[in-house]
């Protein structure tokens, strides 16, 4: 008998969150600067519930949930993070120990901020629901 694996998964989940304006909600992060809010899910949360207390954890922004938008899967660091479209429909803007500054920019402002990995092409995918539902495995 071979031996059983025992796979081990880090879930998480991001949402480009838009205000009445379309302008888009970030944050900077003390690692990777510019992005939008996310982290882990816990244990027993749904994701849907763990990407809310996400941005209100990391902006102090109450969102509605619009939809699922798609999956990256990081195969190095087996990473699955799920991306979301929000809207912004309450609370007050601020920051938490995982950001130093919160804001709502225009989508051009946002692409030359994002410095990170592939988060501008989140954020498109994101945005374009012909899209939808993407899976990106790297």
């Amino acid at each position: 008998m071979g031996k059983i694996s025992n796979p081990k998964h880090s879930l998480s989940a991001g949402a480009v969150v838009l205000n009445d304006e379309g302008k888009i909600l970030l944050i900077k992060g003390p690692r990777r600067g510019w992005e939008f809010p996310g982290g882990l899910i816990e244990i027993g949360e749904t994701i849907h519930d763990g990407v809310i207390r996400e941005v209100k954890e990391e902006t102090g922004i109450d969102i509605e949930v619009i939809k699922f938008c798609g999956i990256y899967h990081n195969l190095k660091s087996n990473v699955c993070a799920t991306c979301w479209l929000g809207k912004a429909i309450g609370g007050e803007m601020q920051t938490s120990s995982e950001s130093l500054e919160v804001g709502f920019f225009t989508l051009e402002e946002a692409l030359e901020m994002i410095t990170w990995s592939n988060f501008k092409e989140r954020i498109l995918k994101i945005l374009n629901e012909e899209e939808h539902p993407f899976y990106v495995a790297f």
